[in-house]
Order: structure tokens, then C-alpha cells, then sequence
């Protein structure tokens, strides 16, 4: 355990504490969905610290301290996490949600994060969307859905995104604080993409609702938008 707060880890300090062997978090029965998004959410990032430290309305302390305390700050600090302590977590999942699977079936990432985020630390949702011009959907992640496309055989997470909500007819309502996406490639048997290359930054002015944009042709404000 690491009581003491850990900053996430950033540029040469990150390679040099995460690359190696014995690094990251250790798999163990069917682990592996909560370890790549645990690590992905706070190893090198700050944006969802305060699922570590805010005292929200409905906060079950507990999980946060095991959070914060046995997974997030060894990460940080050492570049490991024992299989023991995420196994802790999934007990104290397991426990408190409404699932007695989570200590040791496969899941997906989305009812993992859906359930830490909103029934155990009580965080608003993430995301606002609205597909067309329907009711706004309020989520924490975004899975991406899309089919199969044969230009696409190493697609970067920015092609992905805009693919994706333009086949679903998606729109940001407002900039989110966090955007989670999750990649179309999951379960043991299917592979939509054998790589996909990540994106260091993503452009999501086009995929904003009513969001001011450039005429492609003229320069101007454009008023008009072809999908």
C-alpha cells in the first residue's frame, strides 16, 4: 500500500518506471478488462483524481481508499500493482453491486465503470450526447460501434470516433471534462482490428452540436453541415 499521494506519471519518468518487465498491473482470473482500464484511467493522468479524494454525496469510502491507496498510488509510485489488491477491489464490487460475478467472470469495461462511477462514488455522468436531435443521453464512456470498413485496416482512434458517431448519428452536447472511449476490439474470439494506433490528440470540433465551424469552401461561418 501507498498512502501517500503519487502524481501520474509523465514523459521519461513514465518510461522509465513502467517499461520492463513486472510492470503494470498483475492479471489474475479474468482481470484483465478492470486492469486496462484502471491503467489507462490514472497511470499517467490526473483528469479523474478526484474519484480518489472528493468526498462526493453518495461516496463509499472504502472503495475509494482501496482505490486510491492499493492500486492507483503503487502504479504511480512503483510501476506495479499486485493481482491481490485489484482482487480486493472486485470484492468490495462484488459486495456492493448487484453483480456476484465480478471476483471472477470476464466483464466489460463500461458496467465496471458504470458501477465504480455511479452507484459506489456517485460522480455525475461524463458524457452528453444526443443522436438525432432526440433526448440527451448522459453516460461515463463511449464504446465504439461501427461496421466492418475495408479502408480501414490500422485506423487511429480520431478516424474511429468520427466513423462512429457518424454512423450513429452522435453529437456532443457540451465539451466533456473526460472523454473514455472504448476501442472496437474485445473478447477472445473477434478482432475487428488487428492494431489500432492511438491518437496523442483528439479534434472533436466537428462532432459538437450547433458548435461554430469553418466553411470548407468560402472560410466563412458555415451554416449548413454535409454528413
Amino acid at each position: 500500500q501507498a498512502p501517500e499521494s503519487c502524481p501520474p506519471l509523465r514523459n521519461e519518468v513514465a518510461v522509465r518506471v513502467l517499461q520492463g518487465r513486472m510492470k503494470g498491473i498483475q492479471g489474475h482470473c479474468n482481470s484483465c478488462y478492470m486492469d486496462a482500464a484502471l491503467f489507462s484511467l490514472f497511470s499517467c493522468t490526473s483528469v479523474l483524481d478526484s474519484m480518489l479524494f472528493m468526498p462526493f454525496p453518495r461516496c463509499d469510502r472504502n472503495v475509494q481508499g482501496i482505490l486510491r491507496d492499493e492500486i492507483v498510488n503503487p502504479l504511480r509510485r512503483t510501476g506495479f500493482v499486485r493481482a491481490s489488491s485489484v482482487m480486493h477491489l472486485r470484492e468490495q464490487l462484488t459486495d456492493k453491486g448487484q453483480c456476484s460475478s465480478f471476483t471472477n467472470a470476464e466483464k466489460d469495461p463500461e458496467e465496471f465503470l458504470n458501477l465504480i462511477m455511479q452507484q459506489i462514488l456517485g460522480i455525475e455522468p461524463l458524457l452528453k450526447l444526443q443522436s438525432g436531435g432526440q433526448k440527451e443521453q448522459e453516460c461515463y464512456c463511449y464504446q465504439i460501434f461501427m461496421d466492418q470498413q475495408e479502408d480501414l485496416v490500422v485506423p487511429d482512434v480520431q478516424q474511429l470516433v468520427e466513423r462512429s458517431f457518424l454512423s450513429s448519428d452522435l453529437k456532443l452536447v457540451e465539451i466533456p471534462s473526460c472523454f473514455i472511449i472504448q476501442m472496437p476490439r474485445f473478447g477472445k474470439e473477434y478482432k475487428m482490428f488487428s492494431k489500432i494506433i492511438p491518437s496523442l490528440e483528439l479534434d472533436i470540433t466537428d462532432l459538437l452540436l450547433d458548435s461554430p465551424r469553418e466553411c470548407c469552401l468560402c472560410g466563412d461561418v458555415a451554416t449548413l453541415e454535409c454528413s
